[in-house]
């Protein structure tokens, strides 16, 4: 399994499309049922997956907002309202100076 997985990753870093068919074929008739299964689901939307290998660009950032905004869900579910998550998702906003000349601190 984990000399399928290093090729899949050579694959995806080396942009190589054709080297994609050989593999879902070898993978395919490994015999390990979780490759099979990979496979079958990969040539479900295999433009998609010919698109992700050859095309630079991708949406980890977008992703990883995704996940962070879901973590902070989680941690404040029940705890907190809309209020408290807004305030842990802004970022924090420098203090203008009339607000430095009136704290009396």
């Amino acid at each position: 399994m984990r000399g399928f997985a290093m090729r899949f990753r050579g694959i995806l870093r080396s942009k190589n499309v054709a080297e994609l068919g050989v593999w879902l074929t070898d993978a395919h008739q490994s015999g390990l049922y979780a490759m099979q299964r990979f496979t079958r689901t990969l040539r479900r939307d295999i433009d998609a997956v010919r698109s992700a290998v050859t095309e630079s660009w991708s949406n980890g950032q977008t992703e990883g907002q995704i996940n962070r905004l879901k973590t902070l869900k989680r941690a404040m579910y029940g705890r907190a309202g809309p209020e408290l998550l807004r305030a842990r998702m802004l970022p924090l906003q420098p203090p203008s100076p009339t607000e430095i000349e009136a704290d009396p601190i």
